[in-house]
C-alpha cells in the first residue's frame, strides 16, 4: 500500500462534523484515488514550514517508506508579515523546502511541493486578486530549483473561482449568511477556508492535476472518478428581483437596519465587513451606494446581521445605506459613512542615524503613515521586532538583543489590516570590537579562562 502524506494548514487539514461547513481538501484526496494508495493527512491549523520542521519532521522522516509522496502544501500562513511567529520571509520560506525536499529524498521520497490556494477576494472588475503575495511564485522557483514535483493549486483555484465569479464562488466557502447553517446561526463571513462542497472540488482538482504530472505513479488516479461536480447556484444577494425598487416604497416597517461596525468615518481595509441589527424578523437587509445596489444578507432570529461583499471595496470615502426588509414592508434607510485605505505608504525611520555609531542594543524609532497600525522590522530579511504606532503616528522599539559590532541593513514595513507597505531600509552601524578583529582573532589559540586568572593580556571587566 503505497502512502500519500499530506503536510500542510488548515485548508488540507481534515475536519469533523461539529466544525461542519468547514472541511479541508486533503479529507477528500482519497475519494480520486485507486486502491493500493492512501492517503495520512498530517495539515494541521496554523501550522508552518518552520514549525513542522522543527517540531514534528524528524518524526516523519522515520515513517516514510520509499515511494511514499509526500505534498508539502504551505505559502499560505507564512506570508503573514504581521503575524511574528507564522511570517516567514521569502528566502526562510525558500530554505525550509529545501531543506524537506533534500530530507524526503534521502529517505526514499516523492516530495510535491503545492502553491497555495486562491482566497475568495474580486476587485471591481471581477478579476480573482493574489492576496499571498509572491508566495506562489516562490514555491514555483523552490520546485525549480530542486528538482521537486509542482502542482500549481493556485493557478487552478484561481482559474476556478474566476470561472464561477463574485455572484457565485462564496458557495464554496465557509461563508453564509445567519440561519444558513446551524453551526453558524449569526452567519460567518470567511474567504479563506473552504466548505464540503469546495473542499471537495479542489481536492477533485488536485487529482485531475496528479494525472497530468510526469513523474507521479500513473496509476494513482482513477480517471473515471475525477469528474466535474455541480456548479453552485448564484447567491440569493444577487437573485433579488428589482432592488433598487425598495428604495421608492413608503418605509412602513419599525425600527431599521441599524450598523454597529465599522464607526462611522473609520479608516477600513479593501476587505471591510459591515455588521450591525435590525428589527426582530426582518426578513432581508438590502444595501446601497448612490442608489446603487450592492447585495444584501439575511438576518439571525436575535436580530443581529453581518455582511461583505465577495467584491473589494475600492479606495476613497463611501456612503452606504441599509434598508431592512419584512414582506412587503420596508424600513427607511440609515447611513454609514467610512474610508477604504487600499495601500500604505513605507513608515519614516528617524533613528537610529545612518551616520552615527549606535550602541549594541539598538533603538529604532520614527513615525508612520496615514493609517499604519504596526511597523514591522526585518533583518536579512527575517523579521527580529514589532513597534505598535500610536495615535500621533509615531513608533519605537528597543531590540531586546544586544547586536555584534558590524555594518547591517535593517528594513521598515508598514502594516494596515491585511495590506503591509513597501520596505524603508536603514543601514546600521554598531560600535564595538569586530570579531575579526586582531584583538579578538590574537587570543584565538586559547579558551576562555573561569574563575580568577592571572594570564595575559587581561580584558577590561568594566
Amino acid at each position: 500500500m503505497r502512502k500519500i502524506r499530506i503536510l500542510g494548514n488548515s485548508l488540507a487539514a481534515s475536519r469533523v462534523e461539529r466544525e461542519a461547513p468547514l472541511a479541508g481538501w486533503g479529507q477528500y484526496l482519497g475519494e480520486f484515488l485507486n486502491e493500493g494508495y492512501e492517503v495520512h493527512n498530517y495539515a494541521r491549523d496554523a501550522m508552518t514550514l518552520r514549525g513542522y520542521y522543527a517540531e514534528r519532521f524528524a518524526v516523519l522522516l522515520t515513517l516514510l517508506q520509499p515511494g511514499d509522496l509526500v505534498i508539502l502544501a504551505f505559502g499560505h500562513v507564512e506570508q503573514r508579515i504581521n503575524e511574528p511567529r507564522r511570517y516567514h520571509g521569502p528566502r526562510e520560506y525558500k530554505e525550509y523546502l529545501r531543506l524537506c525536499v533534500d530530507a524526503i529524498r534521502a529517505e526514499g521520497g516523492i516530495p510535491v511541493l503545492l502553491t497555495p490556494e486562491a482566497r475568495c477576494v474580486f476587485d471591481e472588475a471581477g478579476n480573482i486578486l493574489n492576496t499571498h503575495d509572491e508566495y506562489p511564485e516562490l514555491t514555483r522557483e523552490a520546485a525549480a530549483e530542486t528538482g521537486a514535483l509542482l502542482v500549481d493549486m493556485n493557478e487552478y483555484t484561481t482559474t476556478m473561482l474566476a470561472e464561477l465569479g463574485p455572484t457565485r464562488a462564496r458557495r464554496l466557502f465557509r461563508w453564509m449568511d445567519p440561519g444558513e447553517h446551524p453551526n453558524h446561526p449569526d452567519g460567518v463571513v470567511d474567504s479563506t477556508h473552504f466548505n464540503t462542497q469546495g473542499a471537495r472540488e479542489v481536492a477533485r482538482l488536485t487529482a485531475v492535476r496528479f494525472l497530468e504530472t510526469p513523474g507521479l505513479p500513473a496509476d494513482m488516479v482513477d480517471p473515471q472518478l475525477v469528474t466535474p461536480g455541480e456548479t453552485p447556484p448564484v447567491l440569493t444577494e444577487f437573485m433579488v428581483s428589482n432592488p433598487e425598487m425598495a428604495l421608492t416604497l413608503t418605509p412602513s416597517l419599525l425600527g431599521m437596519a441599524d450598523f454597529t461596525s465599522p464607526a462611522p468615518g473609520q479608516l477600513v481595509g479593501a476587505m471591510c465587513k459591515l455588521a450591525g441589527t435590525a428589527p426582530v424578523g426582518t426578513d432581508y437587509v438590502l444595501f446601497y451606494e448612490q442608489g446603487r445596489y450592492l447585495g444584501g444578507t439575511a438576518v439571525s432570529v436575535s436580530g443581529t446581521w453581518q455582511w461583505r461583499r465577495t467584491v473589494n471595496w475600492s479606495a476613497g470615502r463611501h456612503s452606504v445605506e441599509a434598508l431592512a426588509v419584512k414582506g412587503d414592508a420596508v424600513s427607511w434607510t440609515s447611513v454609514l459613512e467610512f474610508e477604504v485605505l487600499d495601500h500604505v505608504e513605507p513608515p519614516q525611520v528617524e533613528g537610529p542615524k545612518p551616520d552615527v555609531l549606535s550602541g549594541p542594543r539598538p533603538r529604532f524609532f520614527g513615525k508612520a503613515a496615514r493609517g499604519t497600525t504596526k511597523v514591522m522590522v526585518l533583518e536579512q530579511g527575517r523579521l527580529i521586532a514589532a513597534a505598535p504606532v500610536k495615535a500621533d503616528g509615531t513608533w519605537q522599539v528597543t531590540h531586546a538583543h544586544d547586536w555584534r559590532p558590524g555594518t547591517y541593513t535593517v528594513e521598515f514595513v508598514g502594516i494596515f489590516s491585511a495590506i503591509h507597505s513597501e520596505p524603508a531600509s536603514l543601514t546600521l552601524r554598531v560600535h564595538g570590537i569586530p570579531e575579526d578583529s586582531w584583538l579578538h582573532t590574537s587570543l584565538a589559540s586559547r579558551h576562555s579562562c573561569t574563575g580568577e586568572c592571572a594570564h595575559y593580556p587581561a580584558m577590561p571587566t568594566w
